[in-house]
């Protein structure tokens, strides 16, 4: 089951990297070419998590001393928190795009099933992760620059034509939606097995 999950995580990582193809071109071409890291999102998100099941698949990573135990711990935490966060925030702008009359595609329907599943995914499996919740704070440290170089600079995920004109409440959503899955990660670690 885990080296499914596996497979579909990384096969789904590499598409997103696929999808934002074209707008990690334009940011190369038209923005400082260190902002190409806060592009693409969702599929870092999930290379977190994808690179956290391999400390799943392979316990002996864990065992790797201290150092080791506090990389594992921040990609865990990274895995988890931002999945939880980009998985609602894309299901979120696909359907407040097609509220608002964009025009839904098979492919949105399965980038919200996909990104359900991203942030799903995380939440149940927090209880087999070690990091705790100085890592998961590390984690929100994270998004919270990524929302700030975003909004900053405008590389945020291209939108839907029909919601530039709600931008500034997008970026409210967004850096309210990265508080959210901290608290809801630090939840998930009180009910965890210690």
């Amino acid at each position: 089951m885990l080296w499914l999950l596996f497979i579909v995580n990384a096969l789904g990582t590499v598409y997103g990297y696929i999808w934002y193809g074209q707008q990690m071109e334009y940011t190369v071409e038209t923005q400082a070419l260190w902002q190409i890291i806060f592009v693409p999102d969702s599929p870092t998100a999930s290379l977190f998590f994808t690179l956290s099941l391999l400390f799943l698949l392979f316990p002996r990573l864990a065992k790797s001393g201290p150092i080791g135990i506090a990389v594992r711990s921040l990609i865990e935490a990274l895995g988890v928190v931002t999945s939880i966060k980009y998985g609602i925030w894309a299901v979120t702008m696909i359907m407040a795009g097609g509220a608002q009359g964009d025009h839904l595609e098979w492919e949105h329907y399965m980038l919200v099933v996909s990104h359900l599943g991203m942030a799903i995914e995380a939440v149940l499996f927090v209880r087999y992760m070690v990091f705790g919740r100085f890592m998961a704070f590390m984690a929100l440290l994270w998004l919270l620059l990524n929302d700030t170089i975003d909004y900053t600079y405008y590389v945020f995920p291209w939108l839907p034509d029909v919601l530039d004109d709600d931008l500034s409440a997008i970026q409210l959503f967004t850096i309210g939606l990265s508080a959210f899955s901290l608290l809801v990660t630090w939840l998930l670690i009180s009910f965890r097995k210690v």
